[in-house]
């Protein structure tokens, strides 16, 4: 640990930035919006370093629920508490919410439209690159893990082997491989 001061970073000015902020970041992602969120909260208003959205962002993973939303509720409970969460989690969900509800009654009439299926059909190439994308800009945070790179690295490797290739659920694999490199991080740090 360095005994060199850091220098706080920016935060939310009020409970309204946080709600029309999350708003905002809910609006810009279809298919995901974790890409989103982490260049708005950590490039653009530098509300999280890397690190601190890295170490978020695996606690919102592993809590039960939507991953965005969980890390909505950690940034504004943060910053302002219960009523921060509060408020960006009303952000994240209200107008996406009211949207949603009118796509789905559009969607009620042209469902079986070839066209609306073909195009549904190739979101899904979409989304799997812009969650590869998002795991590929992430890995630089690593560099100040305290298993180092290459460890944290192959913690990540194993996880996606046991899930993506062995089919192992995840409730087995988090706890499983989350519990050998808490211990791992526990005795590097102790």
């Amino acid at each position: 640990m360095s005994s060199e001061p850091t220098e706080p970073h920016p935060q939310p000015a009020s409970l309204a930035d946080l709600f029309f902020s999350f708003t905002l970041l809910a609006l810009q992602g279809f298919g995901g919006v974790l890409a989103i969120v982490q260049r708005e909260i950590v490039e653009r208003k530098r509300w999280l370093t890397p690190e601190e959205f890295v170490e978020d962002w695996a606690v919102a993973q592993i809590m039960p629920g939507p991953n965005v939303m969980n890390l909505s509720m950690m940034v504004g409970s943060r910053y302002f508490g219960l009523p921060g969460a509060i408020a960006a989690l009303a952000g994240m969900l209200l107008v996406p919410m009211l949207i949603v509800l009118l796509l789905a009654l559009v969607y009620a009439q042209y469902a079986q439209h070839p066209g609306v299926t073909g195009a549904l059909r190739g979101m899904s190439a979409v989304t799997s690159g812009l969650i590869f994308a998002t795991g590929l800009k992430l890995i630089p945070a690593l560099n100040n893990h305290p298993l180092g790179r290459r460890l944290a690295l192959l913690f990540s490797l194993l996880c996606f082997i046991c899930v993506g290739l062995f089919r192992l659920p995840l409730v087995y694999v988090l706890p499983g491989l989350g519990f050998l490199s808490g211990f791992l991080v526990y005795r590097k740090l102790k």
